[in-house]
């Protein structure tokens, strides 16, 4: 064997021999080299945001190195997780990532700028949380069945709001048009703050979004709320009667929120942050705020059980967009 190969050959067997090594003393000294970025796909306010930032001050104090949010909203969340995906895989780069992010744009997207599973380390699940049906209160409704009846008499009235285009507000609202037999008129925001304005000001009729920003607005009579989207009532607002309850069978939905890190960053990092972060999912102070304030059902999830969470919940979405006949425009 001429000795330019052999050296090639050692060369390169030195360096597969090296890597775990490598990847270990990188681990080792994470996250002392520089702060974190913790990436939010979504405006300010809206639950994905508070999620993230509930999450980066707990890992700030944790790890001690300072964790910076950073927003990047648009298509979804593809913006911000496209940005991710092609950050470099050192464990300084985080994603708050949605049941958007990492199940429907897989399908709802036909050129995807990312791969939600190729091109990102599952972290944690964090938690599963309700969507509600929001409306205007100066509609004169008061139930689902009064919703209905207006807009299949008013089409002026035919317009719903949602968070951004192929969000799982959006397809709701798709879905629930589909079922009641109306054609509506999709009308996407970039996040759920300004969307719940324009329903509060009658701009558009109704919305499905997640109660954590809602009920606030329902609370000072800017909002109302008819049901939830889950499978059962929700403790904190025992009133609302499910879609089920309210007489759209079939009709169930929740979102989630997790976090990812760019494909090929250290196990040891992945697991050191799951670490942090089921710890301060356990902490009583996240508890009140996700689950008492804002609905949530904590999960704190291994890497293992948010891949294979992902692996159930990508092709039941790419089933109810196929159904709805949904597409980001």
């Amino acid at each position: 064997m001429p000795i330019h190969r052999r050296s090639a050959i050692l060369a390169l067997a030195a360096s597969i021999v090296l890597m775990p090594a490598l990847a270990l003393a990188q681990a080792q000294e994470w996250p002392q080299a520089k702060p974190i970025t913790y990436v939010v796909p979504f405006t300010p306010g809206g639950s994905t945001d508070i999620v993230g930032r509930t999450i980066a001050n707990k890992l700030q104090e944790s790890l001690k190195q300072a964790v910076v949010v950073e927003n990047k909203p648009g298509q979804a969340g593809g913006i911000g997780a496209s940005f991710v995906a092609k950050a470099p895989a050192d464990g300084y780069t985080l994603f708050g990532g949605t049941i958007s992010t990492h199940a429907i744009n897989a399908s709802l997207y036909k050129n995807l700028s990312y791969d939600p599973v190729k091109d990102f380390e599952p972290v944690a699940l964090v938690a599963t949380l309700p969507n509600v049906l929001i409306i205007n209160p100066n509609l004169g409704v008061n139930s689902v069945a009064d919703l209905v009846a207006l807009l299949k008499k008013d089409p002026s009235k035919r317009m719903f709001a949602s968070s951004g285009a192929g969000t799982s507000t959006h397809l709701a609202g798709e879905l629930f048009g589909d079922m009641i037999g109306v054609k509506l008129t999709h009308v996407p925001y970039k996040g759920t703050p300004p969307a719940l304005t324009d329903v509060a000001a009658g701009q558009v009729t109704f919305m499905f979004d997640q109660m954590t920003a809602a009920l606030p607005l329902a609370k000072a009579g800017r909002l109302k709320l008819l049901a939830v989207t889950t499978g059962k009532r929700v403790a904190l607002a025992p009133e609302l009667p499910t879609m089920i309850e309210a007489g759209i069978a079939g009709f169930e939905m929740s979102s989630w929120q997790a976090i990812y890190a760019p494909k090929g960053t250290p196990k040891a990092i992945v697991q050191r942050l799951n670490t942090e972060i089921v710890k301060a999912l356990k902490q009583p102070d996240v508890k009140a705020k996700l689950t008492d304030q804002l609905g949530m059902e904590i999960v704190g999830s291994t890497p293992e059980e948010l891949a294979a969470h992902m692996a159930r919940e990508i092709p039941r979405w790419a089933a109810l967009v196929k159904k709805s006949g949904a597409t980001p425009d």
